[in-house]
Formats: C-alpha cells, structure tokens, sequence
C-alpha cells in the first residue's frame, strides 16, 4: 500500500480518488476470490480517507478541501464506479470500506459524503449505489443511519419544494432501499417531541409507498439470514415497531402541538384554518396507514412459520412495546383528559388493535400477564380490556410442532374459529359437550358499538 500512496501523492484531487478507487478494486477483488468475506484491514482504509475524504495522514498537516466544483466531480466518479462494477460483492466491500464509521475524524467527513452520494443516486437513479446504501444501513448501528435518513430528508423534503416526487419514484427501482429507509425514518421521527413528527409530504410519500405494496415493509425480513441474537442498537428487521408507534402516538402528538400553537397565541385565523385543514390531512394519512400496518402483521404468521421463526422471533420486541405504552400513558396525562377523550381514546383504540393482530400472528411474543403489567396505569378503554383479558386460552396442540405454538386469541368451546381471527387459519369448531350446550347469541341484548377509526 506504501508504493500506491507514494504514486497518488503525485496526482491531482480527483486523480488519485479515481486513481485509489482503481487500485482498491483490484485488492479486493482478488481477495474474494480467496475468502467469501474478506476484512477490511487498516491500510485500504487509510488510503481511504487520505484521498477520498481529504484527512491528512500526518498529525499536524492541515486538511484539504474540495472545491464545491471538485467535490461533485468527485460524487460523480463514485457513482460511475459503482455503477460500471458489475460485481455485488466487490461494489459492497468497497461500499463498505468507504463508509463504515470507524471512530476517528474522518468520520463527519464520511457521513456528509455518504449523504451527497445517496441523494445523487436518487435524483438520478443509480441502482447500484442504492442498493449498497440498503445494506449500509442494516449493517451499520442505527445513530448513524438516522443521520443518512437525515439528510436526505432535508433535501427531498425542505430545500427543495416539490423534489419528494423525485425520492418516490425510486420505490420500483430500489424497494430494499425503501424499506431500510422506512425504518431509519421512523426512528429518526419517533414524535416525543414537535420537531421530531415526519413532514407532511414525508408522511404522504411513506403512506403511498405502504399502501400500494404492504409487503414492501417486510423485504429485509423475508430476504435476510436471521441471526440467533439482533444486534443491540442497530436498525430492525422491519419498520413495524416505528410505524405502530406512528400511529398510535399521531392523535396525542398532533393534539400536543396544537395546544402548543394555541398557548403562544401568534397564529392568525387564515393560519389556523391551514393548520387545521393540513392536521386532518395527516390523520386521514395515519389512519390509512394504521390499516396498512395491520394487513402486514397479518400476512406474518405464515412467513414466520416458513422460516421456522413462529414462536422464536418477535419482529415487535415486547420491551420496544413498554417505552410506547410509557410514552402513551405520559402524553395523556400530559394533555387534559377532559379536551383530549377523543385522541385518548383514538390512540389506545390503534393500541388495541396492533397488540391484537400482533399477538396473534406471532410478530409479538408476551403473555396476559405482561400485557396487564403493561397497560395497568393506562387510561380505561373498552377494546384495550378486551384484548388484555382474552379468551379462555385452550391447552396446547400436541400435534404441533417443537416452538411452534396456536394462536394467542384461541376460540373458546363451540365458538367458530373462523368468527375470531377471519385472516388466519382456521382451527376446526371442537363440538359442544351435551352437559354443556353451546350460549347462543341473545338479539335483544344490547351492545356499544363503536366503528374502528
């Protein structure tokens, strides 16, 4: 690597990136040839962020810099490079060896690259570097993939008004860039505050996304060898946890803020009218996209069980459900009960359904008991009861399968299964005992119905 660096020292800026991009090709790719998954050692990386990011290999040399000229010829070079190589798993190591964070200084600089080159390939639609970018953000821990989600917000979404069309087009070009970018997005916008709720056209564009292909949310999922143990503080495998607290935060986030808005004073009618008008906009958006989420953790049960996963992976993880309960129980103290029912109710409503629908199709891994524990200091709310207490739960199969486990929501005696859970499959009817008739159902008995929102 001495005798490379000694030759790059004589070239220009862009010279010697191209030049070092060349020559990295080359180690890498015979060390491919050698090992399935070669490490990525000090000396590319050094070479690295001599000539890519401009650091200074001497301590007291003072760093260079690019030219705005220079630097989009650079961005230019990098995307050409990965588009010519034809090789996934070359374009992935060096993808990976130029940006992985590595802990030293370089790595602001590495960062801000990143996002140029992902916001380039977006506008004009370069595959390859996308793809790349999918697998930089399942691999690299989560506080960094918020910054890339970041950035690229801020330049679909704020600098340039009506650019978002630009980012939704690619979700036919790269759906598994879309998926890691759903994911990153929701835990960069986790509402616990008014800076931190998605844009409206964020959210319009995500909503869309979803609602036309509900799958799109479980590519990583169903396209990723699972490991036994997640690694801490990475992205998950879905975006379902984030898109369930979306959700069900959306009508106590947004109450918040207008409360907010309304205590300063400083909104004049025609404002408020906008304000109003764009809000219920947003909840027409959450609303569809709470229905999206639910068809998705419905189609789990029979993935999970393909993959011999039922029963074993909680694609919700029962202790990211705690802290929004937490938050949901906080809110609603927060907010006046008696000027915020409707919200209340609206979110633990979404609440309700999600645990539900999660529970039974196996994405969500928790007894009553931990349910109870959970929701205990929550406002009372009828359907949120329901799923809390349960049908009686009938003794295990024992024809099933070792991990393999029936569904949580299990019809009691007599009651036809496919009246419990339409979407899943059916168990059949077990017969009513004769000392025991079966409690048909009473028309003149009342019951509060209240029509899912």
């Amino acid at each position: 690597m001495s005798d490379i660096r000694h030759s790059l020292l004589r070239r220009d800026a862009l010279s010697a990136a191209k030049e070092v991009l060349y020559h990295l090709d080359i180690y890498f790719s015979s060390q491919l040839q050698n090992a399935p998954l070669p490490i990525v050692d000090k000396g590319p990386v050094e070479l690295l962020e001599e000539f890519i990011f401009q650091v200074p290999k001497e301590r007291n040399s003072q760093p260079k810099r690019l030219n705005s000229l220079q630097e989009l010829q650079l961005l230019e070079i990098m995307c050409s490079y990965f588009q010519e190589q034809t090789k996934d798993s070359v374009r992935q190591i060096i993808f990976s060896a130029l940006f992985s964070p590595q802990g030293n200084k370089a790595d602001d600089g590495r960062m801000a690259l990143l996002g140029k080159l992902v916001s380039m390939a977006v506008a004009v639609c370069r595959v390859p570097v996308l793809e790349c970018a999918a697998s930089w953000l399942q691999r690299t821990p989560a506080i960094y993939s918020v910054r890339l989600a970041h950035a690229l917000v801020d330049d679909y979404c704020c600098l340039v008004p009506g650019s978002i069309q630009t980012l939704k087009q690619i979700c036919s070009a790269s759906p598994r860039f879309c998926c890691q970018f759903i994911t990153s997005v929701t835990a960069l916008y986790d509402l616990s505050s008014d800076d931190l709720i998605p844009p409206s056209d964020l959210l319009e564009m995500i909503v869309s996304w979803i609602f036309e292909d509900p799958r799109l949310i479980l590519i990583t999922f169903l396209n990723t060898p699972i490991a036994a143990n997640l690694p801490i503080g990475f992205l998950e495998l879905t975006p379902l946890t984030g898109l369930i607290r979306w959700c069900v935060k959306a009508p106590l986030a947004y109450k918040r803020k207008k409360k907010a808005s309304l205590s300063n004073g400083h909104l004049n009618k025609v404002a408020k009218d906008s304000a109003t008008g764009s809000d219920k906009d947003c909840h027409l958006l959450y609303s569809k996209l709470h229905l999206s989420v639910l068809q998705v953790l419905m189609m789990l049960q029979g993935h999970l069980t393909e993959k011999n996963l039922y029963g074993r992976l909680g694609l919700v993880p029962f202790d990211h459900v705690v802290p929004l309960v937490e938050e949901i129980n906080r809110l609603s103290d927060e907010l006046n009960p008696l000027n915020a029912s409707k919200e209340i109710e609206l979110a633990l409503d979404r609440l309700a359904q999600a645990l539900q629908v999660a529970m039974a199709s196996g994405a969500l891994l928790c007894t009553r008991d931990d349910l109870r524990t959970m929701c205990a200091r929550l406002p009372h709310n009828n359907l949120l009861q329901l799923v809390i207490s349960g049908p009686v739960q009938q003794p295990t199969h024992a024809t099933l399968p070792p991990g393999f486990y029936p569904h949580i929501h299990t019809p009691p005696l007599g009651y036809p299964a496919h009246a419990a859970h339409p979407v899943l499959p059916a168990h059949p009817a077990h017969p009513a005992l004769p000392a025991h008739p079966v409690q048909t159902f009473i028309p003149g008995m009342t019951f509060p119905y209240r029509p899912i929102r």
